[in-house]
């Protein structure tokens, strides 16, 4: 298990490492200076030299990455060019909307797709499964924020159950989970759609091992046979997707964040890039980033205990 763990922390952290390359250099080579950006078309040369002396974006590439790379691991994301505000502050403003946010859509994928899947394959081929095959192609087919829509105008303009945007804050979590309940639901519905024909088909190919027929031998029930013996083992790819889904909610909620108008890490990015406030940008992106390979790394070691056999293999 030791060498294992080790493995993957060299794998995390070489990850990490490629990765704010890759992240630094793809955004410096997008065109537009920052500093004229933010003086407008009409400022002197010698304003906007001043400017980007003052911003650090008069040195070497290689100088300013190794300053942000030394800074994040101290916990400095740098200064924003457009606020004048150290970028850690306002990321943490807004993962206290996108992280609540993927939790709770997170739950509600797999509290949807748990029993879903699970009807599903101990019905297999009937009028169950069928049921929930074409709820879940409906569920895949369909893009999220056309969900989003549907869902403001049921739910909050017809019958006024739910805010149709903005956040109040955590003040009162009440009122802050009514906020985020809809934006949750919108990005939930396709993931849960993706994990309950995944966990089916999982659960099918498990029901047909010889340790379930034994199972079902000495007078086990379908069912309890697929409760006891067949669910463990098939939630091996499923906490695969689970952990990938989570990625994707994190990173991929700029469109439902921009629907409900929440200010989270998906509109944060959004404007940046509209200011070209480039040090917000990469700094946010390279924390997703970070929190994909993490999860990527937290799945692994669930494999470990899921499966004992990958802790033994070399």
């Amino acid at each position: 298990m030791l060498t294992y763990l080790t493995r993957r922390l060299v794998s995390l952290i070489l990850s990490l490492a490629v990765a704010s390359v890759v992240i630094f250099l793809a955004i410096e080579v997008v065109p537009g200076d920052p500093a004229a950006y933010m003086l407008g078309m009409n400022a002197q040369p010698d304003t906007v030299a001043a400017l980007r002396a003052e911003l650090g974006l008069d040195q070497g590439r290689l100088a300013r990455y190794l300053s942000w790379v030394t800074g994040m691991l101290g916990g400095d994301f740098g200064t924003s060019y457009t606020y004048r505000t150290p970028v850690a502050g306002m990321i943490a403003d807004r993962l206290w909307v996108s992280l609540p946010l993927t939790l709770y859509a997170l739950a509600l994928a797999v509290l949807m797709a748990l029993p879903a899947g699970i009807l599903a394959a101990a019905r297999r081929g009937r009028g169950a499964d069928m049921s929930v095959l074409a709820a879940t192609q409906v569920g895949i087919a369909v893009p999220n924020f056309w969900f989003a829509m549907l869902l403001v105008l049921g739910f909050a303009i017809t019958w006024r159950l739910f805010p149709s945007g903005g956040f109040p804050g955590w003040d009162d979590p009440l009122q802050a989970l009514r906020a985020l309940t809809l934006p949750a639901v919108a990005l939930a519905l396709p993931q849960a759609a993706i994990l309950t024909r995944v966990l089916r088909s999982s659960l099918i190919d498990t029901l047909g091992e010889d340790y379930i027929r034994t199972a079902r031998a000495k007078g086990l029930s379908p069912f309890q046979a697929l409760w006891r013996h067949g669910l463990r083992n098939a939630l091996i790819p499923v906490l695969t997707l689970i952990g990938l889904q989570f990625s994707f909610l994190l990173a991929g909620a700029i469109i439902i964040e921009q629907v409900f108008y929440l200010p989270g890490l998906g509109r944060l990015i959004f404007q940046a890039i509209g200011q070209r406030d480039l040090i917000v940008v990469e700094s946010t992106v390279m924390l997703l980033v970070f929190a994909v390979i993490a999860v990527t790394f937290l799945t692994d070691l669930a494999y470990a205990v899921a499966d004992p056999r990958l802790r033994r293999r070399r």
